[in-house]
């Protein structure tokens, strides 16, 4: 391989989230630190390149978004998705999570009914919960092959709600929707005029045999009833650079939005976000399946060893995402205890899978963005306190 994803990189002191706050979060400043949602692998060569060329410049001033800006990223959808956006259908936002929040607040008044799919990433709940909407519970369904959605329940929720906000791929579960259970999810939302949100930032992650849909392409009708979410963070491991595109192919919709988005001046960003990303689109797609190919390995390492080692942990293997999600509700104990003998005994620290929703009790969400040797340290952690 080109690129070493190997290679050990300490993180420490610098204002990591994911390991400077080990304390705070798990009572331990000693665990081993697999939970937010970014990775323990450089930012490309190439990346890094064009960033430090932009801060040799001596003035950081205020900038905008330019047209190739937005042609990389049309490129990249074009390439990796062969979904062709204009240009004009996008619009910088700071982050795919401020992006839905600001929709929440645009499209939605207090007491609407925001239907979410969980178990599912935390911020999808607050995003309903802090602006004073009413927070509905499509759950997935667990069948014989993994995560579903609840058509059936939907059916009934989407006639009084709102707005749904989709994962897609889904974080924590690591589904990639098929394109016929998307298209089932857009005629119920269509004929009850549900706006749907569609969070698309772990789209390029979908895993070797699997294929990313976008939500704007399953018909005109969806496109015209969507805001969807991009960006080159998870990706590239560039979130720290707070740079996101909103799609709105709806040009009422995307007027109303970007009102919105400049209220609250986030328009701006800043100007490392910019260079990075446009460098990322115009001059990843090598990296990327690279990085696929290590990630998946990683997934395959961790299923084999838990089903020869620790048959009580219940899973399926993610389609996408570099996530796992892991059931420990078969050692009998409830979750403060798993959380304790985790963080405590094993020295791991692993999202609490109760952050995702009431039906994630009992689980633990694991990120695999990291080098093999320390997924295998992490294995040999849980088989030490839990075989």
């Amino acid at each position: 391989m080109k690129y070493n994803f190997d290679k050990i990189i300490d993180r420490a002191d610098t204002n990591s989230v994911k390991y400077d706050l080990r304390s705070a979060v798990f009572g331990n400043p000693d665990v081993l630190p697999m939970w937010v949602a970014d990775m323990d692998f450089e930012t490309p060569d190439f990346v890094r390149e064009a960033v430090i060329r932009r801060a040799e410049h001596p003035i950081y001033g205020y900038h905008f978004k330019d047209t190739p800006y937005f042609k990389a990223i049309q490129g990249w959808l074009q390439r990796r998705h062969q979904w062709t956006v204009p240009t004009e259908w996008m619009s910088f936002v700071p982050g795919v999570v401020c992006g839905f929040n600001i929709a929440v607040l645009a499209f939605t008044e207090k007491g609407d009914e925001i239907i979410i799919q969980s178990p599912v990433y935390p911020p999808f709940h607050h995003a309903v919960t802090e602006h004073g909407r009413k927070l509905v519970y499509n759950r997935l369904k667990i069948g014989a092959k993994g995560y579903e959605m609840d058509f059936e329940l939907l059916e009934q929720q989407a006639k009084t709600a709102k707005m749904l906000i989709l994962c897609n791929p889904h974080n924590p579960v690591g589904r990639c929707w098929t394109r016929e259970e998307l298209q089932h999810l857009s005629e119920i939302c269509l004929r009850n005029d549900v706006l749907v949100i569609s969070d698309e930032n772990h789209c390029d992650l979908v895993l070797p045999g699997y294929k990313h849909t976008p939500y704007a392409t399953l018909s005109p009708a969806a496109a015209d009833h969507c805001i969807g979410f991009h960006a080159a963070s998870k990706t590239f491991n560039l979130a720290g650079l707070a740079t996101s595109t909103a799609i709105v192919p709806n040009k009422v919709l995307r007027e109303a939005y970007v009102h919105e988005v400049e209220a609250l001046e986030a328009h701006l960003g800043n100007i490392f976000g910019k260079v990075a990303t446009q460098t990322a689109m115009e001059k990843g797609d090598e990296w990327l399946g690279q990085l696929l190919d290590y990630v998946q390995g990683n997934v395959d390492y961790v299923s084999d060893f838990l089903a020869t080692h620790l048959p009580k942990v219940k899973f399926f293997k993610p389609q996408a995402t570099y996530m796992m999600w892991l059931d420990f509700n078969g050692y009998g104990l409830p979750e403060e205890e798993l959380w304790r003998k985790m963080t405590q005994e094993a020295q791991l620290g692993f999202n609490r899978g109760s952050d995702f929703g009431q039906d994630g009790s009992g689980y633990f969400r694991i990120n695999l963005a990291c080098p093999r040797s320390t997924v295998e340290e992490a294995m040999r952690r849980v088989k030490t306190v839990w075989s």
